[in-house]
């Protein structure tokens, strides 16, 4: 039989190991000496909620499956139905071509042909690579067609320090959140200071429940902006890095995935090059040209 997702491509170096797949082109396992870093799954299942998955060619929702592009109008279907949604882009469920792949690295390819729910052309690719500090993903997409192209990109990791996330610590670098309406689309941006939602200064996660992109994101002298898983004394944390093609970072706290026993066992962190449905607002939709790449870097560190 053969995997749900397709071809298997390990990664090894020191401690770590990750496992990378055909379908999807997504990470869907990473371990750090036997302990899982990401709440991935099994090679004999398919893959569930985006986990560990590139979302091309736009990340998190877009509202009512109906955008507009340099004055046409195109549909894409919805696959969140109950809240009017399309998720995640177009490339979750297609088959990736590994390339380069070696003992600590590998780059995942996909060429995005025209289609009417996206009539543009893109070469993709995905390049994981095992170093001394973590997991390192670096995404680059080229327009490989004759028009301008709107793009967005994401990944979706649910990372994990073995605890549920209620007697996890959270630190989220985000200034802003973006508030939703019950189909968790944004309706509006609101500073965390004095709300539920700042974790600025590292905190006890709890109970809230949390499914919002931040922005306005602290950053370090390189550029990247982090948010920091931790067990609750503190002896163990992962990391989830972005560099600053991303000003976006999605946080999940699975209370939603469908299957009810990985409920808040996974923290979702979500770097994104635009907000929730840009692909409606316009907001931060890069216009790539013809011939164009863009291409963006975040990561996992554990400790």
């Amino acid at each position: 039989m053969i995997a749900p997702s397709g071809q298997q491509h390990v990664l090894a170096h020191g401690p770590q190991r990750a496992v990378v797949v055909e379908v999807g082109g997504g990470v869907r396992s990473y371990e750090v000496s036997g302990l899982p870093v990401l709440d991935g799954y099994a090679e004999h299942e398919m893959v569930t909620a985006a986990r560990g998955q590139p979302l091309v060619p736009w990340p998190n929702r877009l509202h009512g499956g109906t955008y507009t592009w340099d004055g046409a109008s195109h549909s894409v279907p919805l696959d969140e139905p109950d809240k009017g949604n399309a998720l995640h882009g177009l490339c979750r469920f297609r088959n990736w071509t590994a390339e380069r792949h070696d003992e600590t690295s590998v780059t995942m390819r996909l060429r995005l042909y025209p289609s009417p729910p996206y009539p543009f052309a893109l070469d993709l690719a995905v390049h994981y690579r095992l170093l001394d500090d973590g997991l390192h993903v670096q995404t680059s997409a080229t327009n490989i067609g004759d028009t301008d192209a709107p793009y967005a990109q994401g990944a979706h990791p649910y990372v994990t320090v073995g605890a549920l996330l209620d007697d996890t610590l959270l630190t989220v670098p985000g200034a802003t959140w973006l508030v939703t309406d019950e189909n968790q689309i944004p309706t509006g941006a609101e500073a965390v200071a004095g709300t539920a939602y700042d974790f600025r200064n590292g905190r006890r996660l709890g109970d809230l429940q949390i499914d919002h992109a931040y922005t306005d994101l602290a950053r370090s002298p390189d550029g990247r902006a982090t948010v920091v898983l931790a067990t609750a004394d503190g002896s163990w944390s992962v990391s989830v890095w972005a560099d600053e093609s991303y000003p976006y970072l999605e946080v999940f706290t699975g209370d939603a995935v469908p299957d009810e026993h990985r409920r808040r066992r996974g923290l979702g962190v979500e770097p994104m090059t635009a907000p929730p449905n840009a692909f409606v607002t316009g907001e931060q939709i890069l216009r790539l040209t013809p011939g164009q790449t863009v291409t963006g870097r975040w990561g996992i560190t554990v400790t």
